[in-house]
């Protein structure tokens, strides 16, 4: 054998020897991160009655031990199992999270305060854009922290806007505080989605010749982000939902409508992104869609099946993200670079949750107090008790700000600039502190602010029974006459839901399907409509008695 082709044998041999060590690896890695969230979820099981701990907090806290762990068997070199990978978040994280979020939201009090919602979230989302990233450019400029230029400033005030969805989920719960929850939650997914799409403009655009042209383009193109991702998320909802009803699946197999169900929910988050929009609006509104059409469609067992299905993937997704998050907190490469100036990474972690603090509360009091023009009765204001809840549930910072930072300032998962290697450590020491101290806060403020007899009452007087519940107060003659411009605020808050449920009994249900709106056919997967209509009778009585109960406690 020549010596040419030993020497390439040795070295093929050597070449796949290290890939067997690389695999090994990161089999080793894998099963300690699973074994991580095992222990994750028992732990969170035995905090469950815990007014202080939430889920959240308990994989940070896991993930910082851990790191810990990490940091000193590796002798300073790592801190976590494997790189932090923004597709891996925003491409199999996500999605579930977002799609359970409205497969189960409450859809009634969700559109109730549907013009409350996109005042928060869209409107608030761009005032908090614009003080956190005016306030970065003043302070910034001053310390010295490092080449950064414009585009950066307003990234970090997308980044920064972004408030955490998935932590406000595990403190508030919809059942307790429905009215807080569908705006604390609603405002969330909308903030999430504008927070993502100005940062999605501000790296297309180029901000450095900023002009009227420029800025129009931009308005532009966020306004067709908007309504073309909703759109899309309704539209494969629809499909979903028709495919369904008129195919028939159950008779044959329940594998089938569970498997094109949990399918046609990530098609429409991936169509998103095939098409540059907004995947987290998109998967959203399907998952509205979904519950409200396609879930009545499909047979018993696959209701159930797909409902904790869609809930066990979210729930392990938000797991895992807080888990890495907490391990990458500690990361050496990122502090090595801010270890000859803590002062100055403090100082920037300071300005930058004081901005958090100031822009959230930019808008929350004063948007709060015009949306209480649109109402007429006291009960459907929002009293100051509650405005403080909204702005302390929303000061929570996550997943989405963490991988939006790791996206503007890092390449490949590394940082190597030490203005960027501030913005990292900054990002998570924010998103650290927010969560573990205003997330454990957060319960405990909600029992202060609003005690229990208060806001189930208000719960019992703001869920109308019926569509006439909307135009009631508007014809009371024993009120106060409203004015004009309170007339035309109060007029989509009181109807639209009215008008929207004649429409949908009339056009939507018979050809997309719905409860009780779907004929019985023999071996099809629904049962009679007059069982359904019972069961929701049913459904109703139990929950004004559960309501009734809690009330006398």
């Amino acid at each position: 054998m020549a010596p040419e082709m030993v020497v390439e044998s040795s070295l093929s041999m050597v070449d796949f020897g290290k890939e067997l060590v690389a695999d090994h690896t990161s089999v080793v890695s894998l099963n300690l991160f699973v074994a991580l969230l095992c222990g994750c979820i028992v732990i969170g099981h035995l905090l469950e009655e815990n007014r202080w701990i939430n889920e959240s907090i308990t994989a940070l806290v896991i993930g910082l031990c851990t790191g810990i762990i990490i940091l000193v068997t590796t002798r300073g070199k790592s801190s976590h199992l494997f790189l932090f990978n923004e597709e891996l978040f925003f491409i199999y994280l996500l999605p579930p999270i977002i799609f359970n979020a409205g497969f189960q939201v409450k859809k009634k009090q969700f559109f109730r305060n549907i013009m409350t919602i996109v005042l928060f979230g869209a409107f608030g989302t761009l005032i908090s854009f614009c003080i956190i990233s005016l306030g970065a450019l003043h302070f910034f400029q001053k310390m010295n922290i490092g080449s950064l230029d414009l585009g950066d400033y307003l990234a970090i005030g997308a980044i920064f806007s972004a408030t955490d969805s998935v932590c406000t989920l595990q403190v508030l719960n919809q059942d307790e505080t429905p009215l807080l929850y569908s705006l604390v939650f609603g405002e969330g997914v909308v903030n999430d989605a504008t927070s993502v799409v100005l940062f999605n403009a501000i790296q297309n655009f180029d901000v450095s010749h900023m002009n009227s042209s420029i800025v129009l383009q931009f308005i532009g193109n966020f306004l067709y982000l908007f309504l073309a991702s909703t759109v899309l998320g309704i539209l494969v909802g629809l499909l979903s939902a028709y495919i369904i009803k008129k195919l028939y699946f159950g008779r044959h197999s329940t594998d089938r409508e569970v498997a094109l169900m949990i399918l046609m929910a990530y098609f429409s988050y991936m169509l998103a992104e095939l098409f540059y929009l907004s995947a987290i609006l998109t998967v959203f509104f399907c998952g509205i869609v979904m519950s409200h059409y396609t879930w009545h469609n499909v047979t018993e067992s696959s209701r159930v099946t797909t409902k904790h299905a869609f809930a066990t993937l979210s729930f392990v997704a938000e797991i895992f993200i807080f888990l890495y998050v907490g391990m990458d907190a500690l990361d050496i490469e990122k502090w090595r670079f801010v270890s000859h100036s803590p002062g100055k990474s403090i100082g920037v972690s300071s300005i930058l949750l004081g901005l958090v603090l100031v822009g959230r509360a930019a808008f929350v009091f004063p948007l709060s107090s015009l949306s209480n023009l649109t109402k007429k009765f006291s009960h459907e204001k929002l009293n100051l008790e509650q405005q403080v809840t909204i702005w302390w549930a929303g000061l929570m910072r996550g997943a989405v700000s963490m991988a939006l930072a790791y996206n503007q300032f890092t390449r490949s998962g590394h940082t190597h600039l030490p203005g960027n290697a501030i913005m990292i450590t900054s990002t998570i020491t924010v998103v650290l502190s927010s969560t573990v101290v205003f997330g454990m806060m957060t319960k405990p403020l909600i029992g202060i602010l609003l005690p229990q007899p208060k806001y189930t009452m208000s719960m019992l007087s703001s869920e109308p029974s019926s569509p006439k519940s909307f135009t009631i107060p508007l014809l009371d003659n024993d009120q106060n006459t409203p004015s004009p411009l309170d007339l035309f605020l109060r007029i989509p808050s009181h109807t639209v839901h009215h008008y929207w449920r004649r429409f949908d009994d009339a056009f939507m249900r018979p050809v997309f399907g719905g409860r009780g709106f779907v004929p019985f056919v023999p071996g099809s997967p629904t049962e009679d409509p007059t069982q359904q209509w019972q069961t929701e009778g049913a459904e109703a009585i139990d929950e004004n008695k559960s309501i009734l109960i809690q009330t006398r406690r």
